[in-house]
């Protein structure tokens, strides 16, 4: 079992204070595999002290030293790169090899996308006779989810480090070691002490504690709506900034006359990459009524041939799920699919044939499914597909935004097409024709996606606050 039972406070990794032990357990085994301590309000308090005595210099550091931090941490990262990946699908059960490629390279996207934004910032500017000048908000707390820990993590502790910062990680408990040695390439890299701080724990407990403190500038927040609306709640006392990444309920608008042999697979990938544990997975296939028996064949197909396997192995199969609670909740909604009226095309109730062991769910199709059924309605996270029929554009316009997110949204089809239908999506990224996520692209959604944008100069943007200088001095 790997131990991680120290936090990372003041540039050391020090014992909690109070804290509790807590074994993660391997989706694929079921067994232990990982302990950490789950902090307390104390270790928080200590996490704090150290950033907040640590950002009066840091804060004064200049661009090129912030630049060369950043590369030296980019550095250390990739040295470490293949220790990550393990522990990424050890915890949370992505196979090793898109933990490699995918998983550990957002990181490395995020922290290139980082530095060049901070190059090319410009941190004054005149607004007519003034001066408006962009400056670091202060002590920030970071809280990142276990389904893509290193693209979390990276793009929230680039940009906060690159606007000049101090900070403190709360990663998931479902998945802490990659973040644990996150901390020790933070470490090695010569982050000054107090700039980077890690504290491990859950979110009643550190993640509560954090939202409400003080002493902390702002909260950037990953996760579902449910917990992004308690940290909002609990963050509003102290006024503090808060930016949230939240859920998503994404569709593929395949438009008529589009390749379905382009388009339902391109889609289904989006799905299965992680085996539907994705933010963004565009899990509503939304298809032309004329379209719809040949989309279910092709969609049928692709399904049909994904494999599940241990994640340790190399390979092009699908892991489990990360946890029992999660395997139960899509069991839960699978089974909601059938009795509502969808059709099971293929995949359903329970673990693949064989396997016993393990958080593995069939990956699984429902056609006839109209957007009022709770599985088109619910954020299930898992590899489930929906495919819902429409008449004509209107109606498919009018499917796609009948939802309580809008984090992203996926259209097929000809130049045309896509020109009068991406701009009435209302979503924070529109991916066209198979297009993939740009680290310097502003990632973030509407409505109950949550607010704030990620990455690049966004990202950048969002870590700082905007000062205006009147009078001679400017």
């Amino acid at each position: 079992m790997k131990s991680y039972l120290n936090h990372y406070i003041g540039g050391r990794w020090v014992e909690s204070e109070g804290g509790k032990r807590h074994e993660v357990i391997n989706p694929a085994t079921e067994e232990s595999c990982t302990e950490i301590t789950l902090g307390s309000a104390a270790d928080v308090d200590k996490a704090v002290a150290a950033a907040r005595k640590a950002f009066d210099s840091f804060s004064r550091t200049t661009v090129d030293e912030r630049v060369a931090l950043l590369e030296a941490i980019l550095a250390e990262y990739k040295n470490r790169s293949g220790d990550i990946a393990e522990a990424i699908a050890m915890e949370m059960g992505c196979p090793i090899s898109i933990a490699k490629t995918a998983q550990v390279g957002s990181g490395i996207g995020h922290f290139m996308a980082a530095i060049a934004a901070l190059k090319e910032f410009e941190f004054t500017e005149k607004a007519g006779n003034s001066l408006v000048v962009h400056e670091p908000i202060g002590v920030v707390a970071l809280i990142t989810p276990w389904n893509w820990p290193m693209n979390q993590i990276v793009a929230k502790v680039a940009p906060a480090l690159a606007a000049g910062n101090t900070m403190i990680l709360k990663p998931s408990e479902e998945c802490p070691g990659s973040a644990a040695i996150f901390a020790e390439v933070m470490d090695k890299a010569g982050v000054p002490a107090g700039v980077f701080n890690l504290v491990q724990g859950d979110g009643p407990g550190v993640g509560t504690a954090l939202s409400t403190h003080p002493d902390i500038d702002m909260v950037s927040f990953t996760g579902s709506t449910r917990a992004g609306v308690m940290v909002a709640k609990a963050a509003a006392d102290t006024v503090k900034r808060v930016h949230q990444e939240l859920g998503g309920k994404s569709p593929s608008v395949v438009l008529p006359g589009a390749d379905l042999s382009r388009a339902i697979p391109g889609t289904l990938m989006s799905v299965l990459v992680n085996s539907g544990q994705s933010c963004i997975a565009p899990t509503r296939v939304l298809v032309h009524k004329d379209q719809a028996d040949e989309a279910v064949a092709v969609a049928k197909q692709v399904l049909q041939a994904t494999q599940t396997g241990d994640p340790m192995a190399e390979g092009r199969h699908i892991g489990p799920v990360v946890n029992k609670a999660q395997f139960d909740k899509i069991q839960g909604l699978i089974a909601k699919g059938m009795e509502e009226g969808a059709r099971l095309e293929t995949g359903g109730p329970g673990r693949p044939d064989g396997v016993e062991t393990g958080y593995y769910v069939k990956p699984t199709l429902f056609s006839g499914v109209t957007n009022d059924m709770t599985i088109a309605r619910e954020e299930i996270f898992g590899p489930v597909v929906t495919i819902i029929p429409y008449a004509d554009e209107e109606e498919a316009v009018r499917i796609a935004n009948d939802t309580n997110y809008g984090l992203s949204a996926v259209v097929f089809g000809d130049a045309e097409g896509v020109r009068r239908v991406a701009p009435r999506l209302r979503a924070g990224m529109v991916y066209v024709n198979g297009g993939q996520p740009d680290p310097g692209a502003p990632f973030g959604g509407y409505k109950q996606s949550g607010n704030g944008r990620e990455y690049g100069k966004y990202g950048l943007r969002e870590f700082m606050e905007v000062k205006s200088v009147i009078g001679e001095y400017a």
